[in-house]
């Protein structure tokens, strides 16, 4: 069960977990009923397809009205089409499709303006929009600016413009901001993507901190939780390559990217997986919403990032786990940490 943990120490004696049956929870009476509840409003960016598309199906078969969010007009209108389906009622849902960017903070107040225009409401705030595009410590400024624009910006952005209205309805919100195992453990090959998904996990944990002194003194009413995915088949990398080839002057053949939501690679989950297993964590009172996969379990997720630490503690090179010196060791750490099945 990935609720109970393997050995509690570390390869130095340094505890690097202890989990519960339950975990300590962020707000007993902010329980996912309430925020899913039939006539609730929920906004999601990165729309379109993926885990967005998922989270947006999920809400308008619960009978919320569903702002669909996304830069990509054409796959948000398709995506539209799939979510009105789903609807429980269509005729009395608000299921609405808003072409905007999120890296623009104007667009985002602009959008948060019709959201709560005539007395409307947010109750799900999902900031999913993101971009996998990115390179290496000397990548062009413009790439790094875009890329932190959208992953980092994007998020802010996006409660920045809604935060301040949700607290003032007086209703219970949830504000989930998705980042990145990239952004905790920090493999190399996409340093821009790391540090765009590593400034974001920052601000997400300094915000919960904020919503959680105020639920515990002023009766606040929203609470944060951050989505780390695991392999997921949705189109980031696929976008990402037709961009790439769009520059290029080149023609793109889908067919070629490895993988996407219709080229489902065995190992990486499917965007509803997420999406019922973020439920399930947001149930259990959970912020850190760890995704497995079929590749790779929770439990080898946390010694991958209990290694990271430890790279501090213990005055290893940064990103030991990749150095030649240390290759063997992080290999013998997890085999020795794994609980024996």
């Amino acid at each position: 069960r990935p609720d109970l943990a393997p050995p509690t120490t570390s390869h130095s004696g340094f505890p690097f977990w202890r989990t519960t049956k339950r975990a300590i929870t962020m707000a007993d009476d902010l329980a996912t009923s309430a925020f899913f509840q039939e006539g609730h409003t929920t906004v999601v960016t990165g729309a379109s397809s993926g885990i967005g598309r998922a989270a947006c199906v999920m809400c308008a078969s619960r009978g919320m009205h569903v702002w669909m969010v996304d830069i990509d007009e054409e796959e948000l209108g398709i995506a539209l089409e799939m979510v009105q389906k789903v609807a429980k009622d269509v005729v009395v849902q608000k299921i609405e499709a808003v072409t905007a960017d999120v890296s623009d903070l104007a667009a985002m107040e602009k959008l948060s303006d019709r959201v709560f225009a005539d007395g409307g409401k947010c109750h799900f705030l999902f900031n999913n929009a993101g971009i996998g595009e990115g390179g290496g410590s000397l990548t062009s400024i413009d790439t790094f600016q875009h890329v932190v624009g959208v992953n980092t910006y994007g998020p802010i952005h996006g409660c920045l413009a809604f935060v301040p209205k949700m607290k003032e309805s007086g209703e219970a919100g949830l504000i989930v901001n998705t980042g990145s195992k990239q952004g905790i453990t920090m493999p190399p090959g996409n340093l821009t993507y790391n540090v765009s998904k590593a400034a974001l996990k920052a601000y997400t944990e300094g915000l919960e901190h904020e919503l959680r002194t105020e639920r515990r003194e002023s009766n606040g009413k929203l609470r944060a939780a951050l989505l780390i995915p695991g392999w997921v088949n949705t189109s980031i990398f696929l976008k990402t390559e037709r961009e790439n080839a769009k520059a290029a002057g080149e023609e793109f053949d889908k067919d070629k990217v490895f993988f996407h939501e219709d080229k489902p690679a065995s190992g990486a989950w499917m965007p509803s997986q997420v999406i019922d297993f973020l439920l399930e964590e947001l149930d259990k009172g959970r912020f850190y919403v760890l995704c497995p996969d079929n590749d790779v379990s929770r439990e080898v997720d946390k010694l991958r990032m209990d290694w990271t630490m430890h790279d501090i503690i213990e005055d290893r090179p940064p990103l030991s786990r990749w150095h030649p010196d240390y290759k063997d060791k992080f290999n013998e750490f997890i085999e020795g940490n794994k609980s024996k099945k």
